[in-house]
């Protein structure tokens, strides 16, 4: 998987040195391995994620106490009720708008137990955008 790895990301994480940096890695890895079209690049100044458009970013140094992925529609507000069609019985996500929600990691553990909850909405997120 370090292959998919974007050296531009990599570099950015390396200079915020982020406590959490080994659960930011491994939430890393398992976005790009959710779906082969998933590409990572450093937009907004942070970790995220794009298919053919930016759909997920990973929180940036500010947020020191837990790892996070903010999934959204874009850059621009597109009046896409999302909300309304991702399914979440485990209730991971954050709704912070009807097109943008954010899932919250506490440490390596927490995000091993997620990670397939997170695989399935990911996967349904990219096919709604």
């Amino acid at each position: 998987m370090a292959n998919r790895l974007d050296p531009t990301v990599t570099d950015l994480l390396d200079a915020n040195k982020h406590p959490l940096r080994k659960e930011i890695d491994m939430l890393r890895n398992i976005i790009l391995v959710t779906d082969t079209s998933i590409r990572e690049g450093v937009k907004w100044n942070a970790a995220s994620f794009r298919t053919s458009e930016w759909f997920a970013t990973l929180n940036g140094p500010r947020r020191v106490d837990r790892a996070e992925v903010i999934l959204h529609t874009g850059a621009k507000v597109k009046g896409t009720d999302v909300q309304k069609d991702i399914a979440d019985p485990d209730g991971l996500i954050k709704w912070l708008g009807k097109d943008r929600g954010v899932i919250y990691f506490e440490n390596t553990a927490d995000l091993k137990n997620k990670s397939k909850a997170l695989q399935t909405i990911l996967r349904a997120w990219i096919e709604l955008i």
